[in-house]
């Protein structure tokens, strides 16, 4: 049950100006000496195996996010409202699988919490999951050494396209920083708990971005072009999903600079689709070798094969492969999962 306080979100609202005026003077703003008190709590009930630990661990090594970690046992994140207004969300598992979460900053807490759902990919069924594991040993495998781990996906499709745009044809940790830059200039600040986040820039703001430090070629005109798509619904993640995904795919590449290894990002890990193989993620193949102990690198046809057994989670699966290709290799992150 979502319970909204008018009372609470007011003052939400203002303790995010607040933290705005105290972020521009470098400080970490708070209310009377106070941690800001939640405009509003939600719960979230997993359907199957759920950890919401992992998923923090998960994200902490996710070069895109340039996450830091909150206290022990909560996330925190922060991404921008409907209007560009900004939304900060502390999350906490209980006992029973139960999450919680606690709603910051001025956006509608009904907005966050169909937001936070969707990363956290609790907007899905997983009680089907362990069968596959049954199916495959090598998950089943993967299933126990990442207990409860499901992707935790970019706030929004608006961001994942963001961010491939931002990392084209450079190095993903020098994306990153350019990513995690815009935030803090461009972005709007949210007080979680006296831990200040910056949510990623609005479409709005990207919509008149001219340059920034790190944007070479057209991605600034391409960044202009994408916010003014996202202001008018173009990646509104519903709508994505509930197209069939090859049609998905077809409007996503019409956006500039979108390819399809951009476009497979945007809807899997922005939009959430659950069950489709990527089938350009370049690194996939090696995933599957290490995994099931392959000699050679399998094709994307065989990869393809191998991936019927893992229906309806096939993209759940290919992230167990990347965590365990990472966790072995540390080839982005530079550290194991979870250390």
């Amino acid at each position: 049950m979502l319970l909204e306080s008018s009372v609470r979100a007011r003052r939400g609202a203002e303790q995010a100006g607040a933290s705005r005026v105290a972020h521009a003077q470098g400080t970490t703003a708070t209310l009377s000496d106070s941690s800001p008190v939640p405009a509003a709590r939600f719960t979230l009930h997993p359907r199957g195996p759920y950890s919401l630990a992992a998923g923090a661990r998960f994200l902490e090594g996710f070069a895109p996010a340039a996450h830091e970690a909150a206290a022990e046992g909560h996330l925190h994140l922060a991404f921008p409202g409907p209007r560009g207004e900004p939304a900060g969300v502390c999350l906490r598992q209980e006992d029973d699988q139960t999450v919680v979460g606690e709603v910051f900053g001025a956006a509608d807490p009904g907005f966050v919490r169909t937001e936070a759902q969707r990363i956290l990919s609790l907007d899905h069924d997983g009680s089907g999951f362990a069968a596959v594991g049954e199916r495959d040993p090598v998950i089943g495998r993967l299933q126990t050494r990442f207990a409860g781990l499901r992707p935790v996906l970019f706030h929004s499709p608006y961001e994942a396209a963001a961010w491939a745009l931002i990392g084209h044809r450079v190095r993903i940790v020098q994306a990153a920083r350019v990513k995690a830059r815009m935030a803090t200039e461009l972005g709007e600040p949210v007080d979680v708990h006296g831990d200040v986040r910056n949510a990623f820039p609005a479409p709005g703001r990207l919509a008149d971005i001219e340059t920034f430090p790190g944007l070479v070629g057209r991605k600034a005109e391409w960044l202009r072009a994408l916010g003014r798509a996202a202001g008018a619904g173009a990646l509104d993640a519903a709508h994505l999903r509930s197209l069939a995904p090859d049609r998905a795919l077809g409007e996503l590449q019409e956006l500039g600079g979108i390819g399809p290894f951009s476009a497979e990002l945007i809807l899997l890990r922005g939009a959430g689709e659950v069950d489709r193989i990527p089938a350009a993620e370049p690194r996939l193949g090696r995933a599957v070798a290490l995994a099931y102990g392959d000699e050679r690198e399998p094709t994307r046809a065989e990869v393809a094969e191998r991936a019927e057994s893992w229906r309806p989670y096939r993209t759940w699966v290919a992230v167990l492969l990347r965590a365990a290709l990472e966790d072995e290799t540390g080839e982005i992150g530079g550290r194991p999962y979870g250390a």
